[in-house]
């Protein structure tokens, strides 16, 4: 799960928007005035004979600050 759901700058964080990019999805309330430093994605590739799935998770940042439900405001 991407850290990002909990973080206070989710709404306005380059990495997440690019992240939201990748899963085809888009915030509304991004401002993107914010570069979080030493960030860590993973990246999930699933396979099987019909499709392919990846999946892209924030899995460390330095700028991190904790905000349980911070995910539930930015929409």
């Amino acid at each position: 799960m991407c850290i990002c759901v909990n973080c206070r700058h989710i709404d306005k964080c380059q990495v997440y928007k690019f992240i939201e990019e990748q899963h085809k999805t888009k915030n509304k309330k991004i401002n993107l005035d914010f570069i979080p430093i030493n960030t860590l994605i993973q990246i999930n590739v699933s396979l099987n004979m019909n499709s392919n799935f990846i999946d892209w998770d924030l899995k460390e940042c330095l700028s991190f600050v904790e905000k349980p439900g911070s995910w539930i405001i930015s929409t």
